[in-house]
């Protein structure tokens, strides 16, 4: 599958590395849009809309494997070899799934706050009950749909990163197959020890990426390198995107 993609050259180094950005749940290829500015002298950039999100098409299916082929499918079509990858949570997962898919094609791998586990929990049932409350009340401006989610979802940050994906009164995110796949994106399948550069940034404040699931990360990425973000959660690139650029260009050596 071909997914909406943005891709930016015009201040790329010549022969420089390519570097795709792939969004989290119930995202767009605008969410880390924060890094791709900061990155723009790197090398070409692809900001994606995963399978189900934003404008790319949309599929029953919703596991790692196919997710992983759409980013390849998606980097044939433009003519993309080698790259490196960025990936937030789902993001991070389906980047992770890449070194097993196409490994010699992927360079270097920077997972933010995401670890590759089954988390055995589901995190974001108090957002599809949000998310759900909006469509059952048939409204269509953000700020009627805002005042509908804080009766149900606390987190003020939460709801205006929901709310992007909310355009003319629907959702840009094909809520029934994400519920229906959600034990599917919190889990994992191990992949192949990957012995090149990973690096895992974790926000400080979040449970995604702490130290007991560090034997499962180095078993499969034997390489990698970690760093902790302090104040900042899950969403740790919006909440301290500077940091985030620092260590990712410090990672990159840019």
């Amino acid at each position: 599958m071909i997914l909406n993609a943005r891709l930016q050259t015009e201040q790329s180094p010549a022969d420089s590395l390519p570097i795709l950005l792939i969004h989290g749940l119930f995202g767009s290829l605008d969410n880390l849009g924060v890094l791709a500015r900061g990155l723009k002298d790197a090398g070409p950039l692809m900001q994606v809309d995963v399978r189900n999100h934003g404008l790319s098409p949309q599929s029953d299916a919703m596991n790692y494997a196919v997710m992983a082929q759409d980013m390849v499918d998606t980097l044939d079509a433009h003519g993309i070899d080698r790259v490196a990858v960025i990936g937030h949570s789902m993001g991070g997962k389906i980047a992770m799934t890449m070194s097993a898919l196409v490994p010699e094609r992927i360079e270097r791998l920077v997972m933010i706050d995401i670890a590759p586990v089954d988390y055995q929990t589901r995190r974001h049932d108090q957002i599809f009950a949000g998310i759900r409350a909006v469509t059952d009340a048939g409204v269509s401006s953000r700020s009627e749909a805002a005042r509908i989610m804080r009766t149900v979802i606390e987190e003020e940050g939460v709801i205006q990163f929901l709310l992007k994906s909310f355009q003319e009164g629907e959702w840009r995110f094909n809520v029934p197959v994400l519920w229906d796949n959600y034990t599917t994106i919190s889990g994992w399948q191990p992949v192949p020890a990957w012995d090149h550069p990973a690096l895992f940034i974790r926000g400080g404040d979040s449970s995604y990426l702490d130290n007991r699931y560090r034997d499962a990360l180095l078993q499969q990425f034997p390489a990698a390198q970690a760093h902790v973000i302090g104040g900042a959660g899950h969403w740790v690139h919006a909440e301290k995107p500077d940091a985030v650029l620092r260590t990712v260009r410090r990672f990159f050596a840019l």
